[in-house]
């Protein structure tokens, strides 16, 4: 079976309950792993927790510019593109998300995902 291109040279492990890095924007905890190749995201968001009003004061950018692939381990998160496309993430769904978006948490539990495509940029100061 083909991997796509990508190859896995080491056998390695690291915990995100001891990440490389944490950013923490207002109601936001992103604790990054860096392993050979790949760098991958533990993300914690509170409720209340809004792109626009947490994260954007910290990147400096009208709508959020980073491109998202992950898997919901918990809570809801709903995510809406420039074009006003609207889509809504549970537990459980795996999901791609493209540049130019907010993103809000529902409810009053905290929204947890775990992100293999975005980890080293998101949230990080401009």
């Amino acid at each position: 079976m083909a991997d796509g291109g990508m190859n896995v040279t080491k056998f390695e492990s690291k915990s995100h309950n001891n990440p490389d890095e944490i950013r923490t924007p207002d109601k936001t905890c992103v604790e990054v792993v860096r392993l050979p190749g790949f760098t991958i995201g533990r993300l914690n968001m509170e409720p209340g927790w809004k792109w626009s009003e947490c994260v954007k004061p910290v990147v400096k950018t009208d709508s959020c510019q980073v491109s998202h692939v992950g898997y919901v381990v918990s809570g809801t998160l709903t995510v809406r593109l420039n074009d006003g496309t609207q889509k809504t993430f549970e537990q459980g769904m795996s999901y791609t998300i493209p540049s130019g978006h907010d993103a809000w948490v529902e409810g009053n539990e905290r929204f947890v995902c775990i992100e293999v495509m975005s980890a080293e940029q998101y949230a990080k100061p401009a």
